[in-house]
């Protein structure tokens, strides 16, 4: 909670900060419907007197929850449902204050309360972006307002990188290995995984980053500071990432497995999905060895009827249209 709750608290000071801002926003385009793609409610946007359109980009825990799921942020897993309660008291002991004073605001600015621990209001429609292998359906159905949206993969008009002949020859096993922008900035964290991974027979593509100047690159290895993801993560074999909700995403839009190491927020609750789920590796971020690292990526690559079948699973998700459901949805709630 040491790093959850100052979240939260940024978080709100900066909904309070925009709201002026919103709503004159709002008063000059006149929209026909309003959408938030965050985690808090802005008031400005829920009472524009329009249709209003929740976008979560996180992981569905953060959807209505209940007793048959694990808490949000917690990182727990489907089989260990005793671990849940503490976490939650934990969760509400820690936050309620924070709830409360945020409640009492929206509501002074127009809005209805908020639901008991949330900081968001549903809205006459709402999208999530999770593939329905990883979803918690069986466990917690919805109610028609909420449509899932399997992947919402970026559109670019950026090509492919120029990458080595080496690594485009098909000779080795090529391995994709980012921690975000944020999470690239922990060059200490970077370094190790670069150590592990120094040549093993993998060619591996290295997102380093805003302080790339500062992290050198194993012989086996190419990359840049900042690298267009949709277009790699086609060609790749296996994906190392710290568990965003984008990239866990992309990652099984294409059909890809999955090393992870969470660093906060919903990583650790997607990276622990995808492992139980049977589609990647959790690996303890700080305390995993570079042996173990070596071994997962091995695994993982050698283990065929895993790759068939994310593949399928790939080529599924892609047919589901995530891009073009939201747009038929949204136009829909418009008129």
């Amino acid at each position: 909670m040491t790093v959850v709750r100052p979240i939260w608290e940024a978080l709100i000071d900066g909904a309070k900060y925009c709201e002026p801002q919103l709503r004159a926003i709002v008063d000059r385009v006149k929209p026909d419907v309003t959408i938030i793609d965050n985690v808090l409610t802005f008031p400005a946007m829920v009472t524009a007197g329009v249709p209003y359109v929740r976008i979560v980009s996180c992981n569905p825990l953060e959807v209505e929850p209940c007793d048959r799921i694990p808490p949000l942020l917690g990182g727990l897993a489907m089989d260990r449902a005793e671990e849940w309660p503490a976490f939650r008291e934990s969760y509400r002991r820690t936050h309620r204050e924070l709830w409360e004073n945020y409640n009492e605001w929206v509501q002074s600015q127009g809005t209805r309360p908020l639901p008991d621990m949330e900081f968001i209001h549903s809205g006459a429609l709402n999208l999530y972006v999770y593939p329905e292998e990883l979803d918690y359906t069986k466990e917690r159905p919805l109610d028609s307002t909420w449509q899932r949206l399997d992947s919402s993969v970026r559109q670019t008009e950026q090509e492919a990188p120029q990458l080595p002949d080496s690594f485009t020859d098909g000779s080795l096993p090529l391995v994709y290995f980012s921690l975000g922008s944020l999470g690239s900035a922990d060059v200490a964290l970077m370094r190790r995984v670069i150590d592990a991974l120094a040549g093993v027979p993998m060619n591996i593509i290295v997102s380093k980053g805003p302080l790339g100047e500062e992290i050198e690159l194993a012989s086996n290895m190419w990359g840049a500071d900042f690298l267009s993801q949709t277009t790699i993560l086609p060609l790749v074999d296996l994906v190392i990432t710290h568990g965003g909700n984008n990239t866990v995403t992309e990652a099984m839009h294409f059909g890809k497995p999955m090393i992870l190491l969470p660093l906060f927020w919903d990583q650790h609750d997607n990276a622990q999905r995808v492992s139980e789920c049977g589609f990647g590796r959790r690996l303890s971020t700080y305390g995993f060895t570079a042996p173990e690292l070596r071994r997962a990526a091995e695994e993982l690559l050698a283990d065929t009827d895993l790759r068939q079948r994310l593949r399928g699973i790939g080529e599924s998700i892609r047919k589901r249209d995530g891009l073009g459901r939201a747009a038929t949805l949204l136009e829909r709630i418009a008129s």
